[in-house]
């Protein structure tokens, strides 16, 4: 990664290492996301990495319900997130976080049809409706001759 102009250090992701592998390929997109970091593929969400304190220290497998059974009959390790139910965490603190995440980042490389949500369209701000401004003549300097004034003039 590139160091910043600024001569200000740079704070390295303690989870950087997980998603360096992926770094190859060319529809990776990295994003901060609460705090955390979420890493995207063909422009599918696919995994969010967290290093703030419980529940938010691990990684969370973006997957639709549907697909919660399989992934945890292959990763035991993982478990619904206590706050996101819709996504599986798999702790920090468990004792084989390194290697579980390393198998998800290699799922999520092989394009797993398991792993993966389209994220949601952002919303467009409304377009506010804006009046036409009134037009007003800036008033005359000198106020245009009257028709009367102007028919005197004419008869002298």
């Amino acid at each position: 990664m590139r160091e910043p102009l600024s001569g200000r250090t740079r704070r390295v992701h303690p989870y950087q290492w997980l998603w360096e592998p992926l770094e190859v390929d060319p529809t990776l997109l990295v994003r901060p996301m609460f705090g955390g970091r979420a890493v995207y593929l063909d422009g599918k969400l696919m995994l969010y990495f967290a290093a703030k304190e419980e529940p938010w220290r691990g990684v969370l497998a973006c997957t639709d319900r549907v697909h919660h059974v399989s992934l945890l009959a292959e990763f035991p390790v993982l478990a619904p997130h206590p706050i996101l139910p819709k996504w599986l965490y798999l702790p920090e603190s468990a004792g084989s976080f390194e290697s579980a995440a390393e198998r998800l980042v290699s799922l999520a490389r092989r394009r797993d049809p398991r792993l993966g949500v389209d994220p949601k369209p952002k919303k467009r701000p409304r377009a506010t409706k804006k009046r036409p401004r009134a037009t007003k003549k800036p008033p005359a300097r000198y106020p245009a001759p009257s028709r009367a004034a102007s028919s005197r003039s004419r008869r002298n």
